[in-house]
């Protein structure tokens, strides 16, 4: 359910970024056009060969006055770069009124049949002069084409003998930005040429366009003795801003020679003059405008942005975000994190090689952002439900494992999650002496909770200590296990060990109450080894960590024969095996538990045993076992009464029951092959 919600709250990001994207909003479509212009800012610049600008600047403005001036002095200008060899010359000035200083006939001398183009511009204020050229169509053209009210143009006198006159309307995207330019514009049923495909026009020569129109809008656009322009459906070009142009100043007319051959722009970059607009370089003047598209035209720098791309981009955003989600759910954070990055920077790079490669454009940012949003909510989600599964790990086994298990469970929370099969070494233990305990608390309940406490706390830290996991308490008896949920491959030996630090601790305890006045405790312990199977058990309401199998209902009922062996440490035939050069054991029957058919040996281990007496006294207890099985009970018995003060007297209950043993034995009908089982009738 935790892995549902952390899909299902992924997905609900990744939809509401999907709708919200697919009518591409304000926005995407700023965030689209930003993308475009970061790929444009690492466009190696080219210093143009074709263009210079002659700029009438502060110097200028020094030298021949206010602006603007008598028109005699541009017409002088015009002359002047003429007699230098300049190409076509571009004065992309408004001249709607007549010159107030009377230089217009000397303008209108200088620009016949002279090469100029001047300017008009597209109005909502007026409708004059307005100077439109003949356009061969295919198709309707009008319905796509930018749309003025007006056309104010230039004086008629001026109109009449330009050889070029062209729009300087711009058309900015909607942050402002000129990225693009449309070559042709409309007014009512006539179209009016941009300045950069005025000047192509005036320099070949031709009298008027030729435009192609398809369903989806203008194809493209040609002046009759020139390249063919592909455009957009509304006969814009995409403007490649990385061009640089040789400029002088309009007083420096000695440089002027420099210019032979070049088309000449005359643009005003003067304080107060200088008109400015916004471009993906930053502000630029506006003359630059017109050089950028004329030459954007005439390297053939057919910048493409294909109709189906935002398409492609949209549906590349939601196959992203998906795999975002997928990876995740489930993989390592590392991988995560690497994806993350690869999806980020990838359409980036791509967007990058796309432009400086092929002069395509495409959308990084909204592929970026969906898959960044999307990606990272789902990690958010996934840290969440982790840091709760670990909370609620360390909340579940604080008490019960140690700082260093519950670390590495919350690091994999799988290892109990997933159920599992696996050799384990299992502990119960039981208390014993309760009652005259309990009794000498008489009503005081909470004295007596208080003293129970101090025992679990007792016998659990030298679990914790060996990094063992405590599965249950039962009322004053306890359950734990080693090799699970993490691996200890000396788990038979460290539960030995375990168990003895236990009986340990007891003694310890013993100490403290005793010295309170309170009668001492004992307490019996059965280990065995053995398969487990192990994980999260319970109903759906209630659930803990467990083990089960017939190695752990072999360890309880091995723990249950404690008190009849008279015994603080029982272990099992397989722990004994694996352990046996590490302890001293002793053995102590060949018994069937309850349940079973098939005998298994169990023995007793006690602490600091090992000299030479203590090594015979074991031999002697080997020889007694050998005569228990042989029938040899009365052998048995008096060995048994031999050994009583041996072993620091630890064994002598163990000795009393076993002569108990042997008499009941004697008086049995046993078989010449008795093994010497016993086969136990309660657990």
């Amino acid at each position: 359910m935790k892995w549902f919600t952390h899909w299902a709250t992924a997905l609900v990001t990744l939809t509401v970024l999907t709708l919200y994207g697919y009518s591409d909003p304000y926005v995407k479509q700023l965030l689209r056009l930003k993308s475009f212009d970061v790929v444009q800012q690492y466009d190696a610049p080219v210093v143009s060969e074709d263009i210079a600008f002659v700029e009438i600047d502060e110097r200028a403005i020094e030298k021949y006055g206010q602006w603007p001036w008598n028109r005699s002095i541009l017409a002088d200008t015009i002359g002047k770069l003429r007699e230098a060899g300049a190409g076509v010359i571009v004065l992309p000035i408004l001249f709607s009124e007549q010159d107030r200083l009377g230089g217009d006939d000397a303008l209108i001398a200088q620009l016949m049949n002279n090469g100029v183009v001047i300017a008009q511009v597209g109005t909502t204020q007026a409708n004059k002069n307005a100077v439109p050229r003949g356009v061969a169509k295919i198709g309707d053209p009008m319905p796509w084409l930018f749309e003025w009210p007006g056309m104010l143009g230039p004086i008629e006198d001026i109109g009449e003998v330009a050889d070029g006159v062209g729009v300087l309307n711009t058309a900015p995207e909607i942050d402002g930005v000129v990225r693009r330019l449309p070559l042709l514009m409309r007014v009512g049923d006539e179209i009016y040429p941009a300045m950069a495909i005025e000047t192509i026009r005036v320099a070949v020569g031709d009298p008027s366009y030729q435009v192609k129109t398809g369903e989806g809008g203008i194809v493209a656009m040609r002046v009759p003795k020139y390249q063919t322009i592909q455009t957009d459906g509304n006969a814009r070009i995409w403007l490649r801003w990385n061009k640089q142009f040789p400029a002088i100043s309009l007083a420096d007319e000695e440089h002027y020679s420099a210019l032979a051959g070049r088309t000449i722009i005359i643009g005003t970059t003067a304080e107060g003059i200088g008109s400015i607009i916004a471009t993906p370089n930053g502000e630029k003047y506006s003359h630059l405008l017109i050089g950028t598209s004329l030459q954007t035209i005439i390297n053939g720098d057919n910048i493409v942005r294909f109709d189906y791309a935002t398409f492609v981009e949209f549906i590349a955003s939601v196959i992203g975000g998906l795999l975002l989600i997928l990876i995740a759910v489930r993989a390592p954070y590392w991988l995560v994190g690497a994806s993350i990055i690869l999806l980020v920077t990838t359409p980036v790079y791509g967007a990058y090689i796309a432009f400086t490669k092929h002069l395509q454009l495409w959308d990084w940012s909204w592929f970026v952002l969906v898959t960044f949003v999307t990606g990272f909510h789902a990690t958010f989600n996934r840290f969440v439900v982790e840091f709760l599964e670990k909370q609620k790990i360390k909340k579940q086994f604080a008490g019960y494992a140690s700082p260093t298990v519950v670390r590495l469970l919350q690091e994999n929370p799988s290892l109990i999650k997933d159920g599992m099969k696996k050799e384990v070494s299992i502990c119960f233990s039981d208390l014993r002496g309760f009652t005259p305990l309990g009794e000498s608390f008489g009503d005081d309940v909470k004295g007596l909770t208080k003293i129970m406490n101090g025992y679990m706390d007792a016998i659990t830290q030298p679990i914790l200590d060996s990094d063992g996991m405590v599965i249950k308490y039962i009322g004053d008896a306890s359950m734990h296990i080693h090799n699970a949920p993490i691996d200890d491959p000396h788990h038979p030996r460290t539960a030995v060990e375990t168990g003895l630090k236990m009986l340990q601790a007891v003694e310890k305890f013993n100490e403290k109450i005793t010295a309170e006045g309170r009668p001492p405790v004992g307490m019996g312990a059965g280990i065995n080894s053995g398969l487990g199977y192990l994980g999260e058990m319970g109903s759906t309401a209630r659930h803990s960590y467990d083990v089960l199998g017939d190695a752990v209902s072999t360890a309880a009922r091995i723990e249950s024969k404690c008190k009849e062996y008279g015994c603080l440490l029982l272990i099992g035939e397989n722990t004994y095996e694996a352990t046996k050069d590490d302890f001293f054991y002793l053995k102590v029957d060949e018994l069937a538990v309850k349940g079973k058919t098939v005998g298994i040996r169990i023995y007793t281990v006690i602490d600091g045993m090992n000299d030479q007496s203590d090594r015979k006294s074991k031999r002697m207890h080997e020889q007694m076992h050998e005569a228990y099985q042989a029938q040899k009970f009365d052998e048995a018995i008096y060995i048994c009464n031999r050994l009583m003060r041996h072993f620091d007297g630890k064994m002598q209950n163990y000795y009393k029951m076993w002569i108990e043993r042997c008499e009941y034995m004697k008086t049995q009908d046993l078989p010449e092959d008795w093994n010497g089982v016993f086969i136990a009738t309660t657990k």
